[in-house]
Parts: C-alpha cells; sequence; structure tokens
C-alpha cells in the first residue's frame, strides 16, 4: 500500500506528511541522504510502509520550483508583505527577493500593511509594471484581504517580509484559526521581534497552504538562490520593452552609453529606485565565483 501526500513540515529527520487518509509521520529513505537530497515542506511524496500514523518517505516527486533557505517546494506564490511605516519599506531588499521569484518562476504579491498609520502611494507606483500583484491591506475593508485569500486558493503560497510589517497579523485575517504568534514593533531598534522560527504549511479552508517563513532579516538572499549577471536583467519586467535596443549588444544597463533602460530611468517610464537596485544586485553577481553558483545548483 502506499499513498501520495504533500509534506507540510520537516524538523529532525522526521516528516509530517497529509494524505487523503490523514496526516502522518514520516521517516525518510537514507538513499536520500546519500545523493544529498532533502525533503521540505511543500514536497510532494509517496508514503509506503504505513503503519498506524506512522509511514516512510519512499519517493520525492519531481518538483516545478524550491528554495534553498528557508527550504520550501513547488510555490505557486511569493507573497512579500511590507509596512508603509514601523518599519519603513526596504525597497532595495524587496527589489531582490522580486527577481529571485521572477527567476524561480513563483508569481509575486505585494501586500502592503499599516496603512492606517500612513499612506504610500509611490508604492504602487513603483512596482506598477514589475509583474506583481499589488495589494493594500485595509483590515477596515476586508475586500482588500479577501482578494488575497480567493489568490491563494488551492495554491502554495509563502509569506515572508521585514521583522514587524505585520506577517502573522495577516495570516491570522486569512484563516483566524490559524493563531499565529504576533511579535511587538522595537520603537528604539525600529524592527520588530522575529517570531517565526521553522517553515511549515498550514492548511486554509479553501484548500491552499500557507507559508510564514522568517522575515527579510534573518536571511542573505543569496540563500535563496543565486543569479548570473547576465540573467539579471530578465528578472526586472520593466526592462524587456528595452532590451535589444541598446547601442551595444552586450550591454549590461549598469552605466553604459547608448543603454535603452537607462534612458528610459532618465525619461521616468522606469523607477529610479527598480534600477538602483539592479544596478546593486549586478555589481553583487559579478564577484559570485562559478564555484559557487554550481554549489546551489540542483
Amino acid at each position: 500500500m502506499s499513498l501520495e501526500g504533500i509534506i507540510l513540515r520537516s524538523v529532525g529527520g522526521l516528516c509530517y506528511t497529509e494524505t487523503p487518509a490523514g496526516v502522518f509521520e514520516c521517516k525518510v529513505r537514507g538513499i536520500f541522504r546519500k545523493r544529498n537530497i532533502s525533503p521540505c515542506a511543500g514536497d510532494r511524496v509517496i508514503l509506503t510502509d504505513i503503519s498506524g500514523d506512522t509511514a516512510l518517505v519512499s519517493e520525492i516527486l519531481p518538483r516545478k520550483n524550491s528554495l534553498i533557505r528557508p527550504p520550501l517546494a513547488n510555490l505557486d506564490y511569493l507573497v512579500f508583505v511590507i509596512s508603509t511605516c514601523e518599519p519603513s519599506p526596504n525597497l532595495t531588499l524587496l527589489d531582490k527577493f522580486l527577481a529571485i521569484a521572477e527567476f524561480k518562476k513563483i508569481k509575486s504579491i505585494i501586500a502592503v500593511t499599516k496603512l492606517d498609520l500612513q499612506k504610500n502611494s509611490e508604492l504602487a507606483d513603483i512596482y506598477r509594471n514589475s509583474c506583481a500583484e499589488f495589494l493594500e491591506i485595509d483590515y477596515d475593508s476586508p475586500a482588500s484581504y479577501v482578494k488575497l485569500y480567493d489568490m491563494t486558493a488551492g495554491k502554495i503560497s509563502a509569506f515572508t517580509g521585514n521583522t514587524g510589517v505585520g506577517k502573522s497579523t495577516l495570516l491570522n485575517h486569512l484563516d483566524g484559526s490559524l493563531g499565529l504568534e504576533t511579535g511587538e514593533i522595537s520603537r528604539k531598534l525600529g524592527r520588530g521581534r522575529h517570531t517565526t522560527r521553522t517553515a511549515e504549511l498550514y492548511k486554509l479552508d479553501n484548500g491552499g497552504y500557507i507559508a510564514d517563513t522568517p522575515g527579510f532579516s534573518t536571511f542573505e538572499t543569496q540563500k535563496y538562490d543565486i543569479i548570473r549577471k547576465d540573467e539579471l536583467a530578465d528578472c526586472f519586467p520593466e526592462f524587456r520593452p528595452y532590451q535589444g535596443k541598446c547601442r551595444f549588444q552586450d550591454c549590461a544597463h549598469v552605466k553604459e552609453k547608448g543603454c535603452a533602460v537607462i534612458e528610459a530611468v532618465s525619461n521616468g517610464e522606469i523607477p529610479v529606485s527598480r534600477h538602483t537596485s539592479y544596478i546593486e544586485m549586478y555589481e553583487e553577481a559579478s564577484q559570485i565565483k562559478e564555484w559557487e553558483i554550481r554549489r546551489n545548483e540542483p
């Protein structure tokens, strides 16, 4: 007898896997360790050796995508929660994660919170052409988060964001039964205390799964994935209408003369902050050694 299921949590060498017959505590075949493969939340797996509420993960089905840290697989959406203030949005960090989502072919959603404390209409203008769905979350207007609830129906979505932006509060509004712990903002430090300790999938009553992951400040973006410098421009959708129109075929879109992308920035067609983030990422990518890239390839 075998069952197909989805891993909700993987910790301490055990996987907790949901199947049509219930949730099983599973050990993992040793062959995966020999192949340097680690099952993670979101993995679709085949269970065998079923006995009571225990089983063995004997097969990990092919992944459509995965993140390195936090370890998550088969994501449909990455939801980036940012606040208008307390803490102020870190657009450079947001842009890095949006680029990674584009690189991994995961759809992006930007959810803006704390509109009651401060409005920030500039954010919508900046990300209008980024291919990310832009949502302003107003808890006095349920329709604003009901839309997010509907989008995540039947999907696997990871929620992430800088500490203190209100990720857990938003998740609790999507499904009050989650009861996730929320952290208070430290006004002295201008940032929140991290409260989420491990990547775990939670089942919503709309058939979707959500993962509340640790905040941005606990990660280096290269832990998610490494993007080569010659692949980076493709991760900024606003650049696409101008690519191939530069004076030089190998234009890096950083400071070259005759660059159509730079001209578009000067004309206000591409937000300055997006291009600034691109330049920073390009310079970082230029420092990456080839062996680091190979180490992170599946």
